[in-house]
């Protein structure tokens, strides 16, 4: 039987690998999307202003995903209500 100890230093473990993976998931979609951007713009140089608009719109998607690895992982650890 676990006892409350176990639980709470569990979902601080929770807590880390939550937010590990969350850095590493939206730092992997950036780095995409600005490879993409780069790459549209040496092609293409005329399309820099609508390719970039699209590159923020990726960005904030990739940003999220963290904010909500963010979010799981301060409420494991009993930072957040």
């Amino acid at each position: 039987m676990l006892d409350l100890q176990t639980v709470t230093e569990m979902s601080k473990l929770g807590a880390g690998i939550a937010i590990g993976f969350g850095a590493i998931g939206a730092g992997l979609g950036l780095g995409l999307a600005t490879k993409g951007l780069i790459e549209g713009i040496s092609r293409q140089p005329e399309i820099a202003g609508k390719a970039f608009g699209f590159f923020l719109l990726g960005a904030a998607l990739a940003e999220a995903c963290a904010i909500y690895a963010l979010v799981i992982a301060l409420r494991l650890s009993g930072m957040m209500g």
